[in-house]
């Protein structure tokens, strides 16, 4: 009997690196993932309502500027330096090297 949970889904063929697709299946095998499939479903569905935020701030960038006229480079320069002021630094922490006994 066919899966109900594919009601509504369409096959893919897609060609994806071969790294990404080693991660995915290891998530997959950890249980952190319930299938390929339902991964790759996941990260289309955030790709797209991502890129439905860029497009809503697009329009509404371009009416702000449709009424109040372009941004001036120091309004933008104002903008990177709050941006910057108020990014969480995040950096990888180092791994000592073990020294040898020579």
């Amino acid at each position: 009997m066919y899966d109900e949970r594919m009601k509504g889904k369409r096959r893919l063929s897609a060609s994806v690196d071969a790294d990404l697709l080693k991660a995915i299946e290891k998530l997959v095998r950890k249980g952190r993932a319930e299938t390929l499939s339902a991964w790759v479903n996941a990260a289309l569905k955030e790709a797209l309502e991502n890129e439905a935020k860029m497009q809503a701030l697009d329009e509404f960038f371009a009416d702000y500027e449709r009424e109040h006229g372009a941004f001036t480079k120091e309004e933008l320069d104002g903008v990177r330096h709050e941006i910057e002021k108020r990014a969480i630094k995040v950096r990888a922490a180092r791994r000592r090297k073990k020294r040898s006994a020579a």
